[in-house]
């Protein structure tokens, strides 16, 4: 048996990177999962991997920027399974820039995705959690949150993702729901090799370059991420909520 066996979960930004590691080792641990998207077809690839496989999961296209398809797919995934157990918010992009090149649209998309999006389903999620007594929210944050060179939307956007989080924990954990974020240091992710294009790097010379800060000498990779959530959701951190876990590969303050 696995350690979500029975639970139901829905991830966003899962078609690929963290999102979809988290998603696969969610159904590989027995939970019946929601693969959410804006773009459909990575989503609903790695859904039907799944189903192959003998897992039980579908993929859904939804915005979150957006109240009404967050609702609405929440709503579908409970019509579905009947309930809703765990919410990873792990959906983002980026829009790097100096600050004082920053334009009002990239500031506002990154805050929108990364934290709107975060807010939008965490309060149509908790509705069900609070319902049921009990549930589990991962908020996926970065060390980017402490300040980054060229980051100014994404920083502010991490680093609000991690008040909400604290605030979740503080409103829900009397009806059993905890809340938790994860925070990534350099993992190897399509957004990572699209940093780096945008750098006009070759990506494993930027890698090679970025490990050399990093104390257990290696890159992270997406299932570092999702091996990280899956404890935050399990029974065993059943007293963690309120929580940053940084995945660095190295100490954060």
């Amino acid at each position: 048996m696995g350690r979500l066996e029975g639970r139901v979960a829905l991830v966003t930004g899962a078609g690929r990177g963290i999102g979809r590691a988290t998603a696969t080792r969610f159904a590989r641990e027995g939970a019946r999962v929601c693969l959410a998207d804006v773009q459909p077809d990575n989503p609903a690839e790695a859904a039907a991997v799944l189903v192959d496989g003998g897992m039980d999961a579908f993929a859904a296209r939804m915005d979150v920027t957006s109240r009404t398809e967050v609702e609405d797919t929440i709503a579908k995934t409970v019509e579905r399974y009947g309930r809703l157990d765990i919410l990873v918010n792990n959906a983002g992009v980026t829009r790097d820039n100096l600050s004082h090149k920053m334009t009002d649209e990239d500031w506002r998309t990154v805050l929108n995705v990364h934290l709107t999006g975060a807010f939008f389903c965490s309060r149509a999620a908790q509705r069900h959690m609070v319902e049921r007594g009990y549930g589990r929210i991962v908020n996926v944050s970065s060390t980017s949150a402490l300040g980054n060179r060229g980051q100014a939307n994404y920083s502010a956007a991490k680093a609000g993702v991690l008040g909400l989080t604290k605030t979740l924990a503080i409103e829900l954990g009397r009806y059993g729901v905890t809340a938790n974020a994860v925070a990534p240091g350099f993992i190897e992710t399509e957004m990572t090799r699209e940093t780096a294009a945008r750098l006009g790097l070759d990506f494993e010379e930027f890698v090679e370059e970025m490990v050399k800060e990093i104390p257990v000498g290696r890159a992270g990779w997406p299932e570092d991420v999702a091996a990280a959530i899956l404890f935050l959701v399990s029974e065993e951190a059943s007293f963690v909520s309120g929580q940053i876990l940084y995945v660095a590969g190295g100490p954060r303050d």
